[in-house]
């Protein structure tokens, strides 16, 4: 399989806040992970899934303009919709059909960022 996006890194302020926060929204764990002087939230992927990871950067921060990320939430949105505003999210665009590609949320995360949720069913 070909991915055009092979790998994100999501700009945080306190990291065990954003892999809770995370872990909830998409019902997977995110892993503490790094090694001398460094430390990320690695998302659970497996194989060609595109991959990713929660990061504290002194050259990155968190924003709400910019690319917007798109999260599996497959199946369960509504669900996930409510896990991010119970781990500090806030809703900015609520469900909405993006034509026949599905559905979205537009979230701002615990940390500042601006994502959006996806599903193909409501």
């Amino acid at each position: 399989m070909h991915n055009n996006l092979v790998w994100v890194d999501i700009p945080v302020v306190d990291l065990d806040r954003a892999i809770a926060f995370y872990a909830a929204v998409l019902g997977r764990p995110v892993s503490k992970q790094g090694g001398p002087g460094f430390s990320f939230g690695l998302f659970t992927h497996e194989g060609e899934e595109v991959g990713g990871c929660l990061a504290q950067m002194p050259d990155n921060a968190p924003a709400t303009q910019g690319p917007l990320i798109y999260l599996n939430a497959s199946g369960r949105i509504k669900a996930a919709v409510q896990a991010a505003v119970d781990h500090g999210g806030r809703v900015l665009n609520e469900l909405h059909q993006i034509g026949p590609h599905g559905f979205r949320v537009v979230l701002l995360d615990s940390e500042g960022n601006r994502i959006a949720l996806h599903s193909h069913i409501a």
